[in-house]
């Protein structure tokens, strides 16, 4: 999702791109754009796709929110981070965008604001792919002493249009207004449009100093009232069951192994519910100084999310319009 909409944002503008493409490349056909096919765990690949390239933006991961997959998140988020760094350095090019998560740092003490001054989470906390991505930044910083000027920026919940696969979230959307979701649990996330995103990271690629670090903040929100705006944007009835907290966790492994029978994506896990109550004063003061950062109305990106949707075959109902003149 981020690779759609930074492709189209960077054609805006009139740059040239070369995007990467490992499996699929329905989120970038149609557009004038070079394509290479890439791997992060193949650095031989990569030396190939990234040559004479000035700047990169290192998007790939694999984004999870079960416990037990650590070996598959250190090769592709953390050691795939770093052959991606050593191809920087072996085809010269200038700058790295390293897209990294909110998730990286320590979110507690819940009640104190998290910036960029937090640390990351250590090793014994948090779930593992939050300690992929504070790996994964390690092996960014660690091309700046050999001459790689590095940027890296940490978004919270990315949400948005160009959701092809889609997304956990969008795909929670999707399952909400379908009618899938008959609870809704306690908590919330801060949510940033993807859009907000890339162009922050664009920014980064031009003007932000070398071994610096963004955090993308946008709004919070409960998870009552995603699923409220999604049922007025929708003519559908949000779900009025709230699970408490507890029993969310205890019925969160069963949810996992009901997911892994029939092929899907569980809807909360340990993970989840982990982020559901995560730190909600997250800043992004540094990105408004330093890059123009903006962020639009939660409601306007609700809106264009399901309308995306619609309009891409992932949902039979229309969208109506709504006023988001008070974000």
């Amino acid at each position: 999702m981020v690779g759609a909409n930074l492709s189209r944002a960077l054609l805006a503008q009139g740059r040239q791109v070369r995007g990467l493409i490992h499996h699929e490349k329905r989120p970038v056909e149609g557009l004038d754009i070079e394509l290479a096919q890439a791997d992060v765990c193949d650095p031989g690949s990569l030396r190939s796709a990234l040559a004479g390239a000035d700047v990169v933006y290192h998007l790939a991961a694999r984004i999870t929110l079960e416990m037990d997959n650590w070996p598959e998140l250190e090769a592709i988020n953390v050691l795939g981070t770093r052959n991606v760094v050593e191809a920087c350095l072996k085809c010269g090019v200038r700058r790295l965008v390293h897209m990294s998560s909110i998730h990286a740092f320590d979110q507690e003490p819940l009640d104190q604001p998290l910036d960029e001054t937090r640390p990351r989470i250590s090793p014994n906390k948090g779930s593992p792919y939050d300690r992929s991505k504070a790996l994964s930044e390690q092996e960014v910083l660690a091309g700046i002493g050999r001459g790689l000027e590095t940027v890296i920026l940490n978004p919270t919940a990315i949400i948005g249009p160009y959701d092809y696969y889609p997304s956990y979230f969008g795909q929670a959307l999707l399952s909400l207004v379908k009618g899938r979701i008959p609870a809704l649990v306690r908590g919330g996330f801060d949510w940033v449009d993807v859009r907000d995103v890339v162009l922050a990271a664009i920014q980064a690629g031009h003007v932000a100093a070398s071994g610096t670090n963004y955090i993308l903040s946008g709004h919070w929100r409960s998870v009552r009232q995603v699923a409220n705006l999604a049922a007025r944007l929708t003519n559908i009835h949000a779900p009025r069951f709230v699970v408490p907290t507890q029993v969310a966790y205890l019925a969160a492994p069963w949810m996992g192994m009901l997911a892994n029978l029939n092929g899907s994506r569980p809807i909360y896990t340990r993970a989840t519910l982990d982020a559901l109550h995560s730190n909600r004063q997250i800043s992004h003061e540094s990105a408004s100084r330093d890059l123009g950062y903006q962020h639009r109305p939660f409601e306007e990106t609700i809106q264009d999310t399901l309308t995306w949707f619609a309009q891409n075959g992932f949902l039979d109902r229309l969208v109506s319009p709504l006023n988001t003149a008070h974000g």
